[in-house]
């Protein structure tokens, strides 16, 4: 079975984040969800982990250190890195995890 890890750097994402999370597990439930937390003043943290997400924190301010270190710390054999902006539609996520896994 393919590990898939949905990779989501976040800074004040409070507004969007439930639905994001919540979208792509309902296309993914297989996927393990990480929001990686850059320092954020609202209440992202929060809010992701009660959607489900699992939460981790870089401290280091900027959007390469936070994916320096999602990729550093994650292990999965295919990786889908969206933004906690809800930027991204869910819907196309199964297909592209599925051309990965060459399908």
């Amino acid at each position: 079975m393919t590990k898939i890890a949905v990779l989501i750097p976040c800074y004040n994402e409070s507004q969007t984040i439930a639905k994001v999370v919540n979208d792509y597990k309902a296309v993914l439930p297989e996927a393990d969800i990480y929001v990686y937390d850059n320092n954020s003043t609202d209440n992202t943290a929060k809010i992701a982990e009660t959607a489900g997400a699992i939460v981790r924190y870089e401290h280091k301010q900027g959007k390469g250190n936070v994916i320096r270190s999602m990729f550093r710390e994650i292990e999965a054999d295919c990786y889908l890195m969206i933004d906690g902006d809800d930027t991204y539609p869910a819907e196309n996520a199964r297909k592209m995890v599925d051309m990965v896994r060459g399908g």
